[in-house]
């Protein structure tokens, strides 16, 4: 042990600048890991310590009906069963809310909340300036807003609101509330007025959208029994139940998954660190064979030998893992505070679990993808230091495809195998950790050695169709050419690095332009950009009159709307005998906007079926393609509709096609034939577009409320810049996963070129002395790595496209589009940058002079 620890220190004096990029490939992936769970943990810590904040209450009950007599009597009778210690009440809706002062022509959409008093249950209101908040200050016409509604409107503490018909006083600023789950997209801010005085503004008008919440507080032991026992009453009465542990545990849920995910790309970049350490494992052993030998010769036995660089693997992979450790810990502190706004403002910091995880992965990485090169100590001979390893190499790659397979059958034993296995072993057991799941883990390492083949059986391929230029009349390219399959070189690992590094930089990026694409709303110059909801019959034409008035030059469409639910389905693929059963397909069951009309629009084609255009005795329904897909409805099938309470069984007359990025007026699930719903309660929606102008398109909004207060305006332009602004958060994080993962490969790249270093000062040496010139050596290097470059570009940008096409079209259901250009750059910008590489990184290859190296061969 004595000779293991003195021989592990001179070692390492003597090679730790050329190991150097084996800990800093260990440092990223480590890094990467440890940043991601501590940033998910940080976050569920405060949730799960929050959690009754989420709800502003112990069990939450809600609706988007209005309360029935019976349903209140019944909600009542079960909480005092239960000895509620609280309760409350409050109506979630959106609608638009303008100053009080006419001389202000603006409006702005809100989230209003109407709260009784006693609300939150739990949780506090933070307002501005240290106030305390009481439901005082609400009562009597009384308003709490949020900072930035105070901008948009260009009032202030003491101003009138004007909110559908009533008017407010703005009695204090909300810095925080309760009952808003965290991150999600909103329309607008919240506001907070008085329950009591929620009449008075008219928005609860028949099919105006609002969520009907009552609360209440209970005792620990009768929580779960009261919810389950509210959710059997009304489980056909469109009433929702949870409890702050369910949100708690679906928010858990869901940051688990994103914590396994995330975990599992931080492997993956730790996996591509792997690469890199076998790589410099593998040439630092070629490069230690005559130490190992002359070690041998003295008296060291193989063990010894071995024992030395597996310690030296360990205490390397154990300082990048430290050295990750504080990368994490660095790159959380530089977190800009408006990316704080999404995590919680505060700062998140380093877990131990996170750190401990890392650290554990790093090292078993580092051990396994070091243990296979290593095992190669097992072969030096002490008779190597009289033999030229170089040339028996190099005969070796002369000899017939058949009798090279032989030697390597014949070098194959049962410890070679064994560290193979326990290499696979190994990695499928690491990711099964990071991912929770041992099926997951099975399919993330399949993936991986599938697509590890593949750039391997494809760089063979590929280097042996640029063989005929070893003809080149150019002499760099004719030697670039037959260095790259030369025995020894790491064509083959500079593939695998820069392929997949290729892999995914591209892939991402072409699944964040994709998603951009879906997301943009279509806006062209001929299109509709401001709707407007919740019209009453009575108000239809006034609507269409002020619409004409403002924008002559466009023609609105007012179309007709319902909201119904589907209680069953008799069809020839799929029975469902009532709302349980249809609960059971999940989204099914959810409430629906439908319509009624005797054409198409132009965003929608029939696939299957006629569209009805005329009334039939049986009511006759189209639905959308995904409707079909999803849940096997066909043409013929009878669904059954609650309309507003009245059941409706319609007959399927076709299936259609609907181009939801047209912001035309065919987005409907559910579109009637006439004749069924026409004489039914309904409300009608306003397609129309703004004036360009954006004083006058606020007039107009300002004009519309009031008229029309409760007439709800959505500017798909404001909508649109915030979908963007989700859709950039969501791509950004994307993009930084995939940076750090090229970042990775290419350190294994300069990795690769930099401990090939050794043979290509003799290579140098040589063609200096034969008469070349630096340049000509340089063109020659540049060439080899351009090529290589391109190879490996080439094969990551085809996989790029085949993995954007896979979660475009099958996992996320959006358009997919190829992007030529993006792929083309992608392969030009790996020619340049693997061949700038190159040569950057052999510089002192080329500033060496040939007799000093030949001195030492």
């Amino acid at each position: 042990m004595r000779f293991v620890l003195r021989m592990l220190g001179r070692e390492l004096r003597a090679s730790w600048l050329r190991l150097v990029f084996f800990f800093v490939c260990v440092a990223v992936g480590v890094g990467a890991i440890v940043a991601l769970r501590s940033i998910i943990q940080d976050v569920r810590t405060g949730l799960t310590r929050e959690a009754r904040t989420l709800t502003a209450a112990d069990l939450l009950i809600q609706t988007s009906r209005p309360w029935t007599p019976e349903v209140t009597a019944s909600i009542a009778t079960t909480l005092a069963a239960s000895r509620a210690t609280a309760d409350a009440q409050l109506v979630e809706t959106t609608t638009l809310v303008r100053p009080a002062d006419d001389a202000k022509a603006v409006a702005r959409m809100v989230e209003l909340q109407a709260v009784s008093n006693g609300w939150p249950l739990a949780g506090r209101v933070e307002l501005d300036g240290g106030a305390v908040f009481s439901h005082a200050l609400l009562q009597g016409r009384g308003v709490l807003v949020r900072p930035e509604v105070l901008t948009q409107l260009g009032v202030k503490v003491g101003d009138g609101l004007k909110i559908g018909d009533a008017s407010f006083v703005v009695r204090g600023v909300v810095l925080s509330e309760p009952g808003r789950r965290l991150g999600f997209f909103s329309v607008g801010p919240r506001v907070l007025i008085d329950h009591a005085d929620l009449p008075a503004t008219g928005l609860l008008r028949l099919g105006s959208r609002a969520r009907y919440v009552r609360l209440a507080n209970l005792p620990a032991a009768a929580l779960d029994t009261t919810a389950a026992s509210l959710r059997e009453q009304f489980k056909n009465a469109f009433v929702t139940v949870r409890t702050y542990r369910t949100a708690d545990d679906q928010l858990g849920d869901d940051l688990q998954r994103a914590e396994d995910y995330l975990s599992l790309v931080g492997f993956v970049i730790v996996v591509l660190g792997g690469i890199g350490v076998w790589s410099v494992t593998r040439v630092f052993v070629q490069q230690k064979t005559r130490a190992i030998a002359i070690l041998k010769c003295v008296g060291a036995t193989t063990g010894q030998v071995l024992a030395v660089y597996v310690a030296q693997v360990a205490l390397l992979g154990l300082v990048g893992c430290l050295a990750g450790v504080a990368v994490a810990w660095a790159g959380l502190q530089a977190i800009p505070q408006a990316a704080l706004e999404g995590l919680g403002g505060s700062q998140p910091s380093i877990t131990w679990s996170a750190s401990l995880q890392g650290i554990g992965v790093g090292l078993l990485v580092s051990l396994l993808f070091s243990l296979v090169p290593l095992l190669d100590v097992r072969r030096v001979k002490p008779l190597a230091l009289l033999r030229d390893q170089a040339a028996d190499a190099a005969a070796s790659g002369r000899q017939p495809m058949s009798a090279r397979v032989r030697q390597w059958w014949r070098g194959i034993d049962a410890v070679q195998i064994g560290s193979s296995v326990g290499l696979v072993a190994g990695l499928v057991a690491v990711a099964s950790w990071q991912a929770s799941s041992l099926r997951v883990g099975l399919v993330v390492c399949l993936a991986f050695f599938s697509l590890t083949m593949v750039l391997q059986l494809a760089g063979t391929v590929l280097v042996r169709a640029v063989q005929p230029l070893r003809r080149a009349r150019w002499f760099p390219l004719r030697h670039a050419v037959i260095s790259i399959s030369r025995p020894g070189n790491q064509t083959r690992t500079i593939l695998l690095a820069v392929g997949l590094g290729a892999f995914f930089i591209l892939g991402v990026q072409a699944l964040e332009m994709n998603l951009l694409r879906a997301f943009r709303l279509d806006l062209r110059s001929d299109g509709p950009d401001l709707f407007l909801v919740d019209i009453q019959p009575d108000q239809e034409a006034g609507v269409r009159t002020l619409l004409a008035s403002a924008v002559p030059s466009y023609a609105p469409a007012i179309v007709p709307t319902l909201r119904a639910r589907v209680t069953g389905v008799q069809g020839a693929r799929v029975r469902l005998d009532g709302l349980d059963e249809v609960r059971g397909q999940g989204s099914l069951a959810r409430e629906y906007v439908i319509t009624y009309r005797s054409r198409l629009e132009p965003n929608e084609t029939v696939i299957d079926g006629t569209f009805a255009t005329t009334a039939t005795a049986q009511p006759e329904v189209s639905i959308e393609e995904s409707i079909h897909q999803r849940f096997r409805i066909e043409v013929g099938d009878v669904v059954r509709f609650d309309v507003l309470g009245r059941p409706i069984d319609a007959r399927v007359s076709s299936v259609r096609r609907v181009e939801w990025s047209d912001a035309r007026t065919g987005g409907f699930m559910f579109v009637f034939a006439p004749g069924a719903l026409e004489r039914a309660p309904q409300t009608f929606i306003a397609i129309t577009r703004g004036p360009a102008d954006t004083a006058d398109r606020a007039r107009l909004q300002r004009d519309i409320v009031a008229a029309f207060p409760n007439v709800s305006a959505i500017d798909v332009r404001d909508v649109a810049q915030r979908v963007e602004a989700v859709a950039r958060n969501l791509t950004l994080a994307i993009s930084i996963v995939g940076g750090v993962a090229v970042f990775s490969g290419l350190l294994i790249l300069i990795g690769s070129i930099a401990m090939t270093k050794f043979q290509r000062l003799h290579e140098s040496a040589v063609f200096k002395t034969l008469g070349a010139t630096t340049a000509t050596v340089a063109s020659t290097l540049a060439a080899e790595y351009a090529t290589l470059g391109a190879l490996a570009g080439a094969l990551g940008a085809i996989a790029s496209v085949g993995l954007s096409w896979f979660v475009c079209r099958q996992i996320l259901d959006v358009p997919w589009s190829p992007l030529p250009w993006l792929v083309g750059g992608g392969v030009l910008v790996a020619v340049v940058l693997v061949g700038g590489l190159g040569v950057v990184s052999s510089l002192d290859v080329l500033r060496r002079k040939p007799l000093a190296v030949l001195r030492t061969q």
